[in-house]
């Protein structure tokens, strides 16, 4: 895990070498949900390539990500399966 952020009472952390956030209950340490972002950057380069970025924007509840080499910052909403 890397790149943690505290949002609304959980703690968001990107999966080294994932395009995969963690959401962590930070009372327990438990992973309580995952939100899958495959597919959201189109790799371009053989390494360094991976989700590297959280940004949370509290005012107006808006979740953003961004990668290592990424040259886009996106906007992501969660929807539960």
């Amino acid at each position: 895990m890397n790149e943690l952020e505290y949002i609304d009472g959980k703690v968001y952390a990107n999966v080294y070498q994932k395009d995969v956030l963690a959401i962590i209950n930070p009372e327990t340490g438990a992973v309580e949900s995952r939100i899958n972002l495959v597919g959201i950057y189109e790799h371009t380069s053989a390494y360094d390539n991976e989700l590297n970025g959280i940004a949370y924007d509290q005012a107006n509840k808006r979740l953003f990500v961004t990668g290592k080499l990424w040259n886009t910052l996106y906007e992501i909403k969660a929807i539960e399966k």
